[in-house]
């Protein structure tokens, strides 16, 4: 698959005040700052499509894209580390899950974890509700441009290993341009199955 068109659709502040015609759905979630916007932007080919920021919590609503006029990107905040009040996080938490529940047109979960490290416990317990709500999922692995070249098979094996992947993960940086396609073909495949023929 490639992505020939992309535009900013729409953001909401809670599933119950979307209001969009139905179409399949992608969403990417992550700890905050571990590169979300950039990773949409790379395999999206637009650089400014998500507004990139170096300070966690920038991304505070659900977000959506329109893709090749046919299904939706939807970027939603992140979790974890965010300077802002606990009270705060919560709602964001509460918003992200009742969104991930309930939007009837979600066929795919994107959960980025960073490569460099173990997956923090925001990520086990995230990682974990997705399996436990039975919804379907696929991990990627960002920023491997930060890794040698001899640290990526080692890394990756003991986040497989941590988090109780099932398949292997998805290994992407936007600034060393690589799995781009990977990550396309995994939402290609998925997005098939709810494809009607002609």
């Amino acid at each position: 698959m490639q992505i020939n068109e992309a535009e900013f659709v729409c953001s909401y502040a809670s599933l119950k005040t979307i209001r969009l015609e139905p179409r399949p759905t992608i969403a990417f979630i992550g700890r905050s700052n571990v590169g979300k916007s950039s990773l949409i932007n790379h395999i999206s080919n637009r650089k400014g499509l998500v507004k990139t920021s170096g300070t966690p919590g920038k991304t505070q609503l659900i977000n959506f894209f329109l893709i090749n006029k046919s299904f939706y990107i939807v970027d939603l905040p992140g979790y974890g580390f965010a300077n802002v009040p606990v009270a705060v996080k919560e709602q964001w938490l509460k918003m992200i899950w009742q969104f991930l529940q309930g939007y009837t047109d979600l066929v795919l979960i994107m959960q980025i974890l960073d490569l460099r490290h173990l997956p923090s416990k925001e990520d086990l317990e995230f990682n974990r509700g997705l399996k436990q709500a039975g919804l379907p999922f696929r991990l990627i692995g960002n920023k491997v441009d930060k890794l040698k070249k001899n640290e990526i098979k080692p890394k990756t094996a003991k986040i497989v290993k941590s988090i109780q992947a099932t398949e292997p993960l998805l290994i992407h940086s936007d600034l060393a341009k690589i799995g781009k396609a990977e990550i396309l073909a995994a939402m290609e495949e998925r997005l098939a199955l709810f494809t009607e023929e002609p």
